[in-house]
């Protein structure tokens, strides 16, 4: 039979906006996915909007790269913000920020099977947005599918829980304008800690009652999805939430096509590649402490706006099972399921510990570290974390006391680069190549290959220019406009 060639596009139930085109043949009789292409649609331009800017902003400023995972770049950013100024946050700023941020990948955790995977397996209600939708070639039974939904409709509400609980010290969720250099702006009551553990309560007990048991009868009946989606085998992790100690609750490391024992990781072997990014070949193979963001469109033979990080040059794939097997709390494997079980037994994880960081904060106590800003100049420094879908790193260079260069590597960037100079395809590219297709104009294996990396393109900057003969329709407008009291 001829290639056939299917676009998925925009790949729905995801942040921001993402397109995959997959190649679909025949081999040894099995109808499958041969080539793949992750294509990011919009360019990101949130280092040129930090340029020149007071270094004290990236908090605020990064935290708007993503509404779902807007901890992370307030984390990072504040990280390296007290790398830049040698500030040393007390204890209790350790504890708000890994409060905080575990409250939002407990959001994201719960968001992401529920609301984003599970339609790619369950018959929902028969009204949008459940409708219109792909066959889906279902294997539940009533009182699965019944029991699922069931959990489909709870997640709703505890992910609404996760944001009240983070907001108690955070202020708001998301941007939370907590995280700055030197701590964390919130002082604990003995009220913000018995509202915060009440919550916490009732989500570690959907974690424990729900959410697994739901993962693991999912994995039951899907089973060949423990052998679906390998991809490059590499498994990279940044690190997250510091213990107090000078590690991490999910350690940082790397494990290389399986190997038991993780590896370090040495930032000097990160490269950016854009050979097929649609940026300035001169930025190519920089390392993100040099590199820019340089955009070049058209350009020929590139197909996304996402760079294409790279390790030693080789290609990683991150995010809760890269987290949890460099901790070596998962070892199963590397599949669409383990990504799932993985991320389910983290948030377990992640909840636990998080009682344990609530009883230890203090009450009444500051948690900021005072610095002079003026007193530093002309620094290069980083900020290494993880999202709740991956390894997350910002990078400054200071031009006298403001931001001369700023770059950042989403975890997306990572998953869903594009090919690379040597022609290696991104580790979601990757783990799409082999997937058995039952219908190319159904596609809904690839879409589970796809949702379980969990992407997230927020980190594009949605900007666009009508052309010239383009209108722009206002769907509404205030009162005072209306009765022409105002502008639309």
């Amino acid at each position: 039979m001829p290639v056939i060639t299917a676009a998925i596009d925009p790949v729905t139930r995801i942040e921001g906006h993402l397109k995959v085109e997959v190649d679909v043949d025949t081999v040894d009789g099995v109808q499958q996915v041969v080539d793949a292409r992750s294509v990011g649609t919009l360019f990101r331009g949130f280092e040129i909007v930090l340029q020149g800017r007071d270094p004290r902003d990236a908090p605020i400023i990064t935290s708007r790269i993503c509404g779902v995972c807007p901890t992370a770049h307030s984390m990072a950013a504040a990280l390296l913000l007290d790398s830049v100024y040698g500030t040393n946050p007390p204890e209790a700023s350790r504890l708000l920020r890994n409060l905080v941020h575990g409250a939002c990948f407990l959001e994201s955790d719960i968001l992401h099977f529920y609301l984003l995977c599970l339609p790619d397996y369950i018959r929902g209600p028969s009204m949008a947005p459940w409708l219109p939708g792909l066959e889906l070639g279902r294997r539940l039974d009533p009182a699965a599918e019944s029991r699922l939904v069931a959990g489909y409709l709870k997640a709703i509400d505890l992910r609404r829980k996760c944001h009240e609980m983070g907001a108690i010290y955070g202020g708001k969720l998301p941007h939370t304008p907590g995280f700055i250099a030197g701590g964390f702006t919130a002082v604990s009551s003995s009220a913000n800690k018995t509202a915060f553990g009440s919550l916490l309560a009732e989500i570690l007990e959907f974690i424990e009652r729900t959410y697994i048991p739901d993962v693991e009868l999912l994995g039951s009946l899907y089973g060949e999805y423990f052998r679906i989606g390998r991809g490059p085998g590499n498994l990279l992790s940044f690190g997250v939430f510091e213990d107090g100690a000078g590690g991490h609750l999910l350690a940082r490391g790397r494990t290389v096509n399986g190997t038991a024992s993780p590896l370090p990781v040495d930032v000097a072997q990160i490269t950016e590649q854009v050979t097929h990014s649609w940026y300035d070949d001169a930025t190519n193979d920089l390392a993100p402490a040099g590199g820019s963001t340089v955009p070049l469109s058209p350009k020929p033979d590139a197909y996304s706006w996402l760079k294409a990080p790279r390790y030693g040059g080789a290609v990683y794939e991150c995010g809760p099972l890269s987290r949890m097997a460099v901790a070596g709390h998962y070892r199963r494997g590397i599949s669409v399921m383990d990504r799932h079980l993985a991320r389910a037994h983290e948030a377990l994880r992640i909840a636990q510990a998080m009682q344990g960081w609530l009883t230890a904060l203090p009450t009444g106590t500051g948690a900021f570290d005072p610095f002079d800003p003026g007193m530093i100049a002309n620094v290069d420094t980083l900020g290494l974390t993880e999202a709740p879908r991956g390894a997350l790193g910002h990078w400054i260079h200071m031009d006298g006391t403001a931001i001369g260069r700023y770059q950042v590597i989403t975890p997306t960037c990572w998953n869903c680069s594009p090919r690379d100079t040597a022609g290696q395809p991104g580790a979601m590219e990757a783990a799409l190549i082999g997937t058995p297709v039952a219908r190319a104009d159904h596609p809904v294996e690839v879409l589970r290959v796809v949702h379980s990396f969990d992407p997230c393109l927020d980190c594009a900057t949605h900007v666009m220019r009508p052309g010239e003969e383009a209108r722009v329709i206002p769907l509404w407008r205030p009162p005072a406009a209306r009765a022409g009291r105002g502008r639309a």
